[in-house]
């Protein structure tokens, strides 16, 4: 039987990582079964650890690909902006971003404990806190300060992301968690 091209396994490996997204988001990972998402891609079990090595590995890469997801909505949502609006237009596309499908269950719920809290934290860091961090030097932020301002900002927007998740249906938490986000935003860089 021949092998199969690169290109049919990156659409493989693509398929796995849709199924094991959509199967960690429902499911959650202690539940979630690598049978099932084999199933789901239409795939065998063996493809499934020939392309992700372990469930661990597997949920490793759902996250990535989420923290991509997450980090892309950012850099859309301030493509076109000036500075200080596309700060706050990217803090409030993070946190809808993280808070809605499958970030929500897989970045805030199963992430920092099925991949460690440093794993955890260098995702965001390569992504969303990336991204703000860039946000927070175009809009002035005095340099002496970057860090502990990125630190300070992605915190306070990390824990309005799992409260948020914890209120998922919920439009008033949802509006409560936005206004406060000005709130803070306000008091880093104040409207002109």
């Amino acid at each position: 039987m021949p092998r199969a091209s690169a290109a049919d396994a990156a659409e493989t490996a693509r398929r796995i990582l849709d199924a094991a997204t959509a199967h960690f988001a429902e499911q959650g990972y202690a539940t979630a079964s690598v049978d099932e998402i084999a199933q789901a891609a239409g795939v065998t079990r063996g493809a499934v650890y020939h392309h992700y090595s372990s469930k661990p590995l597997l949920f490793a890469a759902v996250a990535a690909a989420q923290q991509e997801v997450v980090a892309g909505a950012i850099v859309q949502a301030t493509a076109a902006g000036v500075p200080d609006a596309a700060l706050r237009d990217g803090s409030h596309a993070f946190l809808d971003a993280i808070t809605r499908g499958a970030a929500s269950r897989i970045l805030l719920v199963d992430g920092p404990a099925v991949l460690g809290w440093q794993e955890w934290r260098k995702l965001d860091a390569d992504g969303p806190e990336r991204e703000l961090r860039l946000g927070l030097r175009e809009a002035g932020a005095a340099p002496a300060l970057l860090d502990a301002l990125t630190a300070a900002l992605s915190g306070a927007m990390n824990e309005l992301a799992l409260w948020l998740a914890a209120h998922p249906d919920d439009t008033d938490a949802r509006t409560q968690a936005h206004t406060a986000l000005d709130d803070i935003l306000d008091a880093v860089t104040p409207r002109t």
